[in-house]
């Protein structure tokens, strides 16, 4: 069998799919690069936009012309399929997880022992762990927790032992899962962890994991995905200050809103735009270098032109080096599909690119003051006769390829 694998949204995403690829590969089916090729095309979903199931059900039109290839689509999309995507074409079934065995049974495979931690291969030299899964709050705006249930964290033991492997083919490893501050919380803890963070028991915090991974794996850089600015507590603050070679400064913290009455509609209820602004700005004084981004919502039901105008203002405050900026798009299993002052999408758009310009003149600003300085560069690829070099602060670097001389990590200059 021939299989061609295709993955929308998070670095979540593309680990569950990369499991998935080694299951085939262990099954003794071909991994193909063009559905074109492939009698099975398995599509991992995304449901955090309207956009990302527009594209999602393009794409499985797209496979259906392409060529004889039947489609499993799975993932988070999947699970809150109410019959749509099971009667687009070709489409042999919808997997409401990303379960490995459970994708192999739905391609008719059958399945034998469990799979080994992924491995990938190739010129990349940055590995993706999933520490947790799930999430145990309700952010109004958000269909992904419906999708991925119940916060759940794997295991000390288990997470240092695939790190250990991942070692072998990496340089660095990036921390990913849909709420990974909350790993280590049992079932009602995460709540009250985020509203008054407190010490927690030894290794159960993401700082405690993260020590103990470096204790592990000392040759790698870790990376952290996505966590929440409230999350980040005394012992993961200490690694980003202390331990630069071995945790990136690089800090992915979703904001959403910089207008806590915008917050509050969206439930987002452990932290106000001030409380965030003062851990942000306390880690950024005592970090030299720090690549900081947020995840951002424009026209979010009810946002006024002075909630809007909050957002810019704090966007522009504080040191951000990027932005993902997200319009409101309507998720109908979420709530806030049913909350009054829905906004035109002209009202939306106009204002997601007033937010998209305050990143860019962020990012082209920081840019410009890295440019000529050194940086700790983890090489991520090639493209047209280069390498690309990722900086500690999440910046790209791209070097001509016959300057390389094959290392996956070293000192680079920002260009």
């Amino acid at each position: 069998m021939k299989v061609y694998l295709h993955t929308f949204g998070c670095k979540a995403n593309q680990y569950d799919t990369e499991r998935v690829r080694q299951a085939f590969d262990q099954s003794g089916a071909a991994i193909v690069d063009d559905p074109a090729l492939a009698d099975l095309t398995v599509i991992n979903s995304c449901t955090v936009t309207g956009e990302s199931e527009v594209k999602l059900r393009r794409f499985v039109r797209h496979v259906a012309k392409q060529g004889h290839a039947q489609t499993i689509v799975m993932g988070c999309a999947a699970a809150l399929d109410d019959g749509a995507i099971a009667a687009l074409p070709s489409v042999r079934a919808v997997v409401a997880n990303a379960d490995p065995d459970d994708v192999l049974r739905a391609a008719g495979v059958e399945v034998g022992a469990q799979h080994a931690a992924p491995l990938p291969t190739g010129t990349r030299s940055r590995a993706l762990l999933k520490i947790q899964d799930g999430c145990d709050e309700h952010c109004t705006f958000c269909a992904t927790t419906l999708a991925r249930g119940d916060n759940r964290s794997r295991s000390v033991a288990e997470l240092v032992n695939e790190a250990r492997a991942l070692a072998e083919h990496h340089a660095e490893i990036v921390l990913t899962g849909v709420h990974i501050g909350a790993w280590g919380l049992g079932p009602g803890e995460q709540a009250r962890a985020l509203q008054a963070p407190t010490p927690r028991p030894q290794a159960r915090s993401l700082g405690n994991l993260i020590e103990a991974l470096i204790e592990a794996v000392p040759a790698v850089r870790f990376r952290l995905g996505s966590v929440e600015a409230t999350e980040v507590d005394d012992t993961l603050a200490r690694l980003l200050i202390e331990a630069p070679r071995h945790l990136a400064a690089h800090l992915h913290a979703p904001l959403q809103s910089g207008s806590n009455r915008v917050l509050k509609r969206m439930g987002r209820h452990w932290y106000t735009a001030e409380s965030y602004r003062a851990r942000i700005e306390w880690l950024a004084e005592r970090l030299p270098v720090l690549g900081l981004g947020a995840d951002i919502i424009a026209g979010f039901p009810g946002e006024t032109d002075a909630d809007h105008h909050a957002s810019l203002t704090l966007l522009r405050a504080l040191p951000f080096t990027y932005l993902h900026v997200f319009p409101f798009s309507v998720r109908p299993d979420a709530p806030a599909a049913r909350l009054s002052g829905q906004l035109s999408p002209e009202v939306i758009r106009a204002r997601a690119r007033e937010l998209r310009e305050v990143g860019e003149t962020r990012a082209a600003a920081y840019r410009e003051h890295r440019r000529g300085q050194t940086a700790d560069g983890v090489v991520t690829g090639r493209r047209k006769g280069q390498v690309e070099v990722m900086t500690q602060d999440y910046l790209s670097v791209y070097l001509d390829t016959h300057l390389w001389d094959g290392r996956p990590r070293f000192e680079v200059t920002v260009n």
